[in-house]
Formats: structure tokens, sequence, C-alpha cells
């Protein structure tokens, strides 16, 4: 088959960092080509040499046998080569539709907004995604900014696709439905390079080119490999996914939710009678399709969104409008579904990120100003107990790769809650391996007598770590199932509002089942 693109030798460094060491790459037309590897493995680098965000420091890239010059994403629209990020780059104030079509050529005096209209309009209808085009950015769910960025790069008819993490946020349902998308957009002569860590997307490309520690370590054939074979090359060693112990029984209740109901900015019902309870040394899984109350919901409990009517009790105690401040220092942990947006303070370094939130704690400080030699030391020993990749405790977490910033806030949330972790999409974006790796620190958490509220899109994780799993749909919670006691199957019927199909099969587990 002809490449549409050819990489020989890109190497990229930042300082001392290396992250891409003398890449080769050959992508086919027509085909989808996967770039596999852990955190930090040089892949988003590598897709930002090829859109134009960095420059290499040496090495060829040829797209169509020419010589490209890649100084911007100008250049690389211009050439056929269109993008969707992995950490959105959308403007918030901006309607979907004026997301999508600005930096289009077509945009000037004579765009017409109609024909626009149509044309997004029709993408979507092939696609099927419903998106409201008036509504603006800040307004939509993580998943809904996801499939606008999808509508982005198909409206400008890029001839090579970079997509980045796509399916990150979608389901398994919405995956299924891109890829058949992908499929028909492959069939019609389109590259596709994938950045994927879900070994089921893997899989579904003819190639896979995996990388580890910036260099490739080997380009295979999806056809004639196996996932665990594919896994095994990207981190040196076979990976054992763990599971939870449900031989543990949980204790006393330590987090219930009565009735709840909470108002959105529209007015509109985002959260409808909510009720569950978590005990100590359990986990309560919440699967659902993105944008259904599940932000929501982690907003009430954090006490940045209040509830218009119902309650909850944390330790037995009536929490009443909390604030964010007051759940932190009853020991709630927190980790969010948008690590940059609200986990983190993007300039600042390692060490200041670590404390945010606990910095005026006696600890961190030397009279009115901030200890700089303690929280220095406490981030060293936290980069070491969690594996963070970063040349310097002082350098700004928005250079780090998204699996190193997740774990930052990881750090942080573990080394503060006391009895209740709110997780939220924790290894969103991350490899198996690091996946693993946080999924074995929620476990002991577990272990330790806490509680735990973990909300995730991958249903297969949820059935192995979840003592519970709770499925909501349109802000209700729709039922509460027993891992070993449903399929996914019947989780994805439920997530798509259709439990009363499942007959006596879904059971609401609360606080007296937990009694018994």
């Amino acid at each position: 088959m002809e490449n549409l693109l050819s990489v020989q030798n890109l190497t990229k460094r930042f300082g001392a960092v290396t992250a891409n060491d003398s890449v080769d790459l050959d992508v086919r037309k027509g085909e989808i080509h996967c770039l596999f590897g852990e955190n930090g493995a040089g892949k988003s680098t590598l897709s930002a040499c090829l859109y134009g965000y960095y420059r290499a420091d040496s090495g060829v890239i040829r797209f169509k046998g020419q010589v490209a010059e890649l100084n911007s994403p100008a250049d690389a629209l211009r050439l056929g080569i269109g993008m969707v990020h992995q950490h959105f780059v959308l403007v918030e104030n901006f309607t979907v539709l004026e997301n999508i079509i600005v930096g289009s050529p077509d945009v000037g005096m004579l765009l017409s907004k109609s024909t626009a209209r149509q044309k997004v309009e029709d993408l979507c209808l092939r696609c099927g995604i419903e998106l409201d085009l008036d509504r603006e950015i800040w307004q939509l769910s993580v998943g809904e900014q996801q499939w606008v960025e999808i509508l982005k790069a198909l409206y400008f008819g890029a001839e090579l696709l970079i997509l980045d993490e796509p399916t990150a946020v979608l389901t398994p349902q919405q995956s299924d439905q891109l890829f058949v998308i992908l499929d028909g957009m492959r069939r019609q002569g389109l590259s596709i390079i994938l950045i994927s860590h879900k070994l089921r997307e893997v899989m579904q490309s003819d190639r896979v080119t995996i990388l580890r520690k910036g260099k490739v370590v080997a380009t295979v054939e999806t056809a004639t490999t196996t996932a665990e074979s594919i896994t095994a090359l990207m981190v040196g060693h076979q990976v054992t996914k763990r599971v939870s112990d449900r031989s543990v029984a949980p204790g006393r209740e330590v987090l219930v939710v009565d009735h709840a109901v909470a108002i959105g900015e529209w007015g509109e019902e985002v959260l409808c009678d909510i009720n569950f309870t978590i005990a100590e040394n359990e986990i309560l899984g919440l699967a659902g399709v993105a944008g259904n109350g599940q932000k929501e919901l982690f907003e009430v409990l954090m006490g940045v969104r209040t509830l218009s009517s119902g309650r909850f009790h944390l330790n037995g105690e009536a929490i009443v409008a909390p604030t964010s401040r007051e759940m932190l220092d009853r020991g709630v942990g927190l980790v969010p579904d948008d690590r940059f947006r609200e986990g983190l303070i993007s300039e600042f370094g390692t060490a200041e990120n670590l404390v945010l939130g606990w910095q005026r704690k006696p600890e961190y400080r030397r009279g009115p100003f901030l200890d700089r030699g303690k929280i220095n030391d406490l981030a060293q020993r936290k980069l070491e107990e969690f594996r963070i990749v970063a040349a310097s405790t002082d350098l700004p977490v928005e250079r780090l790769s998204g699996g190193n910033a997740q774990r930052v806030i990881l750090a942080r949330e573990f080394l503060n809650a006391k009895c209740l972790l709110l997780a939220n999409q924790p290894t969103r974006g991350l490899d198996v391996a690091a996946s693993e790796f946080v999924y074995e620190k929620i476990l002991e958490k577990r272990a330790e007598g806490f509680a735990v509220f973990l909300a995730s899109e991958e249903l297969d994780d949820l059935l192995r770590l979840c003592d519970r799993i709770a499925v909501i749909f349109k802000g209700k919670i729709v039922g509460t199932v027993r891992p070993e006691e449903t399929t996914l199957l019947e989780l994805g019927m439920m997530m798509a509002g259709n439990a009363s199909n499942l007959g006596g099969q879904v059971n609401d587990f609360g606080s007296k089942a937990l009694r018994q």
C-alpha cells in the first residue's frame, strides 16, 4: 500500500528530556494506524510534531511524498492533516457551531452561516450525534465537548486525521459508533492515526506502533498479534489486572444520600430524587453515558453545587449547604473528571499543586510564608511513590503528560482524604499499566476502610473493582446492581434508560441491605 505519511529519525527534546528519540513511522493511505505506549512515551509529542504544534529538533516528515515544513497547525491543515486533541481546544463562550467552523477557509465576508449549519447538521446526522449547535461550550458535558472536537475535524475534511484519545469520555456504545464511522472513512481512503490506551480499540486498527520512553519498540500487524503481546511490548513485562476482594464485608455507612435534587444552569432538573449509600470498605461504582448527571452529583457531594431539595449525611452527621472547604476538612477527597480545568493550576509546579487547597496547614508554613523546603521534600516523596515523571518539582504541570498530571491529583487527594474518596473518571486518558496503578491505590484505600465512589465509562473496570454499581440516566439512579449478578449488556441497557426491561435483575441495595 502507498504511504501517505513517512517519518524518519524524528527527535524532539524539552530541555534534558528527550520526548521522541529517532522515531520512524509510516502511515499508509486508507489505514487506521495506532500509536500505543505508556503515559509519557512520546505519543502526544509525536502527534504534535505532525500537526505543527511542535517543530522537531531533527528528522524528516514527508506527506504524499513531499517534505513537509510544519511550523504551525495552519501548515498541517493546508496539507490535509487534521487533529482531534486529547485536551480540548475549544472556545468556551462560543457556540458549538462557531467552534466547529472557526478557522475554516470559508470563514470571512462570504461565509454562509446557514450553509455551514446545514453541513454540520448533515455530519451530525451521518454520525448519529445529537448536539444543540447554539449552546455554548461551557454548557456542555465533557463527552459532548469531545463530540464537538470530532465534528470539527470532520468538517475540515482532512486526508490524514490524528485522533488523540478520541473515546476517553465515550461509552462503549459510542466508541463502537465512532469506529463504525472511522471504518467507513478508512474505506474511502482517509488515513487515521489513532492514539488510544483502550486495547479493544487498539485491536481494531490495521497496524500498531509501540513506543517506550520516546523510542519505537516495534510496529506490528494487528491481525497477527494479541492484546497481551502488545501490552507486554509497551511496558516490557506482563500486566496483571487487579480484582476487588469482595470477601471483605462493608462496615458502617459513611455516606447516605437521601432524595437529592439539584437544578442546572437553565433551570432544568439535573439530579432527580437521588438515593444511595456507601459504607466503609466498599467501592460503589457509577455507570452512565457522559452528561447524565455524574458531574453534577460529584459537585453536590463536594459542596460545589447546592441541593434544591433532599439531604445527605457524612459519618452520621447531616450536611447542610456545605462548602468545598468544609468537605475537604471533613476528610473527603475528590478526583475531578477534567484534570487541568478543575484539578490543577496549569502554571504551577508539581510541588505547589500537591499542597493546593492545603497550603495554610501549619506543616507547610514558616510563619506567614510557605515552607518551600518542606513542600519540595513532600513533592519528591510523592513523585517517587506515584511514579510521576517530571524534570523537577518546579516544572509547570501543563508540561507534563496527561497521565503524569493525573497522578499529581491522585497523590494530593490520597494524601489528604480521611474517610470518603470521590473519583470521577480517575483513569481517563491513562494507559493500561498506569490505570492498574491507580486502581491498586484505590483498592488500598478501600482496604484501609475508606468509602469510595468511583465513576467510570470503563464498564469492564467497574465490574471487576466495585462491590456495587449504580447506573445513572437523565439525572436519576435507575438501578443498583452487583457485578457478579449482571453483564455488560445489562449495564448498557440500563445506561440507555431500559432498566425496566431487565425485570427483577436490577435491585436497589440501600442501607437496609448493607446492614443485612
